[in-house]
């Protein structure tokens, strides 16, 4: 079975006002959307529940976030129990912004996921390398570094709730993107991992994303690439050009 193409728009600590969410979901609402693409969008926590309520049924809501532990006293935190009563389906794990600027590890992101998995949410699992760790050629050891500590503490059966975003942390927001030889390189070695690692069958049906930088200008280039499955789109989601992003398969 062919993989179903994926775009997810991560917002980040953006919009900063209630004016421009509005504008946002009414800009997605009203566009021309491939039906063959899974858009999924993940706007601030504050903002989850009435965009859940606002955004058209084939857009899908995901926490950019959760914790590890069901309840407690974790200030500040958001659990993968509370997104699941709240109806929201999926959850980004593991962004590098969690790993860098909150020092998440590979262990806890991975605690994180199986929480997430628990609780029946879908999970958007990134993984990336560092400017270094890619001049150095360390690429893929980190990229399945950071996937083991997942393949751990899951089943084969639990894939078909994830998504792997392959994003390089030296393109994230930086305006650099992997080129296309470059993110198709380290997607199907990605692929070939989780078959060595998991299963070929999980291999074959794991849908392997790109984030870092992602514009309408150059998502047409990445989108033939055949084991780049979509991508997780940062700043230009906040944009009129994530509608051509999403459609950048179909165009």
């Amino acid at each position: 079975m062919p993989r179903t193409y994926f775009v997810g728009g991560n917002f980040k600590m953006n919009p900063t006002t209630l004016e421009q969410k509005r504008v946002l979901v009414k800009t997605l609402n009203e566009a021309t959307l491939d039906p063959q693409t899974e858009v999924v969008i993940a706007p601030p926590a504050l903002y989850l529940i009435s965009v859940l309520d606002l955004i058209r049924k084939d857009i899908k809501v995901a926490a950019q976030n959760c914790h590890a532990k069901a309840s407690g006293a974790f200030t500040g935190e958001i659990s993968a129990t509370q997104l699941k009563d709240a109806g929201i389906p999926y959850v980004i794990l593991g962004h590098s912004e969690r790993r860098s600027l909150f020092h998440e590890t590979s262990e806890i992101v991975a605690e994180k996921t199986r929480a997430a998995l628990d609780q029946g949410l879908k999970v958007i699992l990134c993984v990336g390398e560092t400017l270094e760790e890619r001049e150095s050629g360390r690429t893929q050891q980190v990229v399945e570094a950071q996937l083991q500590t997942v393949i751990a503490v899951t089943k084969p059966e639990d894939w078909s709730h994830i998504v792997v975003a392959y994003e390089p942390v030296w393109a994230i927001g930086t305006g650099k993107v992997a080129t296309s030889a470059q993110a198709q390189e380290t997607h199907a070695e990605t692929r070939k991992y989780l078959a060595s690692a998991v299963s070929p069958a999980v291999a074959e049906s794991t849908r392997i994303i790109y984030g870092g930088s992602v514009s309408g200008v150059n998502c047409n280039e990445l989108t033939v690439q055949p084991d780049v499955d979509g991508f997780l789109v940062g700043g230009a989601s906040l944009k009129p050009e994530f509608v051509n992003i999403i459609n950048a398969r179909k165009a």
